[in-house]
């Protein structure tokens, strides 16, 4: 397989010479890890203290990995990454706020994105988070087989209830939802209601996805275990790859409960994890659809190695990339000038609302150094190529 990765010209032909240089000081700054923790800390204390920083969060960090406020300001950039054939997924990122007002705005910006979905071929698919549906604490009871009491039943009912919704307009537009995943300690609770929208709306076609986190050890034999279900029940199943995002999380709490680590024992087993699930599902690609979402080179490059393989057309809607706004665009747009089906995550929400989202994206980066040192790298030949 050729190796298209390395091509500056291609990955930055959208980035003006003042945006590729944010870019470089933004990602010169996350490389250092006890500047991203302080200014982690500062971040908080002045959006808890109401001080006026949201003008300075808003020209760096979130210009760069966010669409803007609304859906409307996001558009500009949606129809600019569409001219190179690159497509957007809007995620509505507002996160922390557990009341039924949130979640019934959640719910309706999914519906947004739908409706947007059937008018622009550029926004292929809806997204949303459990948590934005529903309490952390409801879905967690749920997985751990925990009694609930009256209120808390009135609030799973509206859970499943907002599920439907969405799932119900995703089918009847054709616009694929993804739904994200999230701590494994709550995540049995949404993969099963996941499985009971596939069950009815993926009859034809996967319409609903679900989600794997590839760190965990567990998910290939969860994935077999549900394609059984789905071959006997007669339903596809749509699927997004991830490799995680919570580890440090989620180790912790293991140590802490004393139960056994969710989390794959090293990256090498977290990258053959992810790899093999890759695998399987191209061998089972009649039966399922692949949103893979990786900023790994590799994993990218045996995605094309099978799709190759299978002599598959590069624009059959069953398999696409998937990278985030902000990052990796060298993977990104090499592969949309390959003739790839390829989306970029855009998130969007208020400033405020948005920042626990680019704070992990922050620690993201500094704690997966090879990442972060790559963008520079590619970053830094193009300035060289154009001379900045």
């Amino acid at each position: 397989m050729k190796k298209i990765f390395d091509n500056t010209e291609v990955a930055f032909a959208l980035k003006t010479n003042s945006e590729l240089e944010r870019a470089f000081y933004l990602f010169e700054m996350i490389k250092r890890e006890p500047l991203v923790k302080i200014g982690t800390a500062v971040t908080r204390f002045a959006l808890k203290t109401h001080l006026p920083v949201e003008g300075i969060i808003r020209a760096t960090v979130f210009d760069h990995f966010c669409g803007g406020v609304s859906e409307i300001d996001c558009m500009p950039i949606i129809d600019k990454m569409y001219t190179k054939n690159v497509h957007s997924v809007l995620d509505y990122s507002a996160e922390g706020k557990e009341v039924e007002e949130q979640f019934d705005l959640a719910m309706e910006k999914t519906l947004n994105t739908i409706k947007f979905g059937t008018e622009k071929p550029s926004i292929p698919f809806a997204v949303f988070k459990p948590s934005g549906f529903g309490r952390l604490e409801i879905y967690q009871k749920i997985t751990e087989g925990t009694k609930l009491d009256r209120h808390e039943l009135v609030e799973w009912k509206r859970i499943k209830e907002r599920y439907d919704i969405v799932s119900k307009a995703a089918f009847e537009n054709d616009v694929p939802l993804l739904i994200d995943a999230e701590e494994s300690w709550m995540q049995l609770a949404a993969d099963d209601l996941i499985e009971e929208m596939m069950e009815k709306y993926n009859k034809e076609k996967a319409i609903v996805f679900g989600t794997l986190q590839l760190y965990r050890w567990d998910r290939l034999d969860y994935l077999q275990k549900l394609h059984n279900r789905a071959k006997e029940k007669g339903f596809k199943i749509g699927m997004k790859l991830v490799r995680g995002a919570y580890m440090e999380k989620e180790r912790e709490r293991a140590e802490e409960y004393g139960y056994k680590d969710p989390i794959c024992a090293n990256k090498a087993a977290t990258d053959t994890m992810y790899n093999d699930v890759l695998v399987y599902m191209m061998e089972n690609i009649n039966d399922m659809a692949i949103f893979a979402g990786t900023h790994n080179e590799d994993s990218s490059y045996l995605f094309m190695n099978l799709i190759d393989k299978y002599n598959f057309n590069k624009k059959d809607k069953r398999i696409w990339f998937g990278q985030l706004y902000g990052m990796s665009d060298h993977i990104s747009y090499n592969l949309s000038a390959a003739g790839y089906n390829v989306a970029k995550y855009l998130p969007f929400g208020p400033v405020r609302d948005v920042m626990p989202y680019l704070i992990r994206r922050a620690e993201e980066n500094t704690s997966v150094a090879g990442q972060t040192n790559r963008e520079l790298e590619l970053l830094k030949r193009e300035r060289e190529r154009r001379k900045i």
